[in-house]
């Protein structure tokens, strides 16, 4: 019988940004520490993603604690400073914002939240790297973390900036199976995808193809997982992370075969029962 394991672990410090790849993550109530604390927005206050920008696929923040460790390390802290890359920009380091900066009222999909800005230079930076006025917010504070959509929540859960839910898994099976659909349609030339289309914090290998669908329960390392949901998916996936080209797939063929009612699904949202550390390797085990 074959065990299912972790063969990735991923962190995206800054929503919207290329991700790290990590050897183990501590998971956090809201999600892998270091993930998705920073994010993105228009002058308004509304969050800017790939959906917008899908040039921000090239740029990359790193914890600054990632210098000392050869830019991939093991679990980290949420609070530390980044340093961020893009084409044809001079790297920045920036600091945690401090904390008794006054918050400001941001939103995530409509949803209202509240965060610190990340000053004047980390806005200028990614403006000109933009081309046009965006800011830079840090969400730390227990008190500006965001509720869980209520539908899914068992009690006062919470989120950063992540598009819903705290934890992110993906299946390499389940992706090798979709790039074999691919390869049968009108776009076959776009194919095989790589698992960052989907920007997990979690990859397993070793489950059968689409076998995650079923579960509802999870243990991992020594955290405890919730099922929330599937994860439905958007534009980004179409976005190639290493040049920001757009093209037809995965939606066009998910859309074929991984329909659920309106939304097109690869993936599942979950949510930490039991916090602690993951890594590298962890066996994956299905309580329920």
């Amino acid at each position: 019988m074959t065990t299912a394991r972790l063969a990735s672990l991923h962190v995206y410090p800054v929503k919207a940004l290329a991700g790290c790849t990590r050897e183990e993550l501590t998971v956090e109530p809201w999600g892998p520490a270091a993930d998705r604390r920073w994010m993105l927005t228009a002058p308004g206050g509304e969050q800017l993603t790939q959906r917008e920008h899908p040039s921000l696929a090239l740029a990359r923040a790193l914890p600054l604690s990632d210098r000392a460790h050869g830019g991939s390390r093991g679990a980290e802290g949420s609070a530390e400073g980044i340093r961020v890359t893009a084409p044809g920009r001079e790297p920045l380091e920036i600091p945690v914002p401090p904390k008794d900066e006054d918050p400001l009222a941001v939103r995530l999909f409509g949803q209202p939240v509240e965060a610190v800005s990340a000053g004047a230079a980390a806005d200028e930076w990614f403006s000109a790297y933009l081309g046009t006025s965006v800011r830079l917010v840090h969400m730390d504070a227990p008190e500006h973390r965001r509720p869980l959509d209520p539908e899914f929540a068992q009690g006062p859960e919470t989120v950063s900036f992540a598009d819903g839910f705290p934890v992110l898994l993906t299946s390499s099976s389940s992706l090798d199976a979709l790039n074999s659909l691919i390869a049968q349609g009108d776009h076959a030339d776009e194919g095989p995808l790589p698992m960052d289309r989907f920007r997990p914090s979690l990859v397993v290998t070793g489950s059968a193809p689409w076998a995650e669908e079923e579960w509802r329960r999870l243990r991992v390392g020594e955290c405890v997982f919730r099922v929330a949901d599937g994860c439905g998916r958007c534009v980004v996936t179409t976005t190639d992370q290493t040049t920001g080209e757009r093209g037809k797939e995965p939606l066009r063929t998910l859309a074929r075969h991984r329909r659920s009612g309106s939304r097109l699904v690869f993936g599942l949202n979950l949510v930490p029962e039991r916090t602690g550390r993951v890594r590298s390797g962890d066996s994956v085990e299905v309580l329920a």
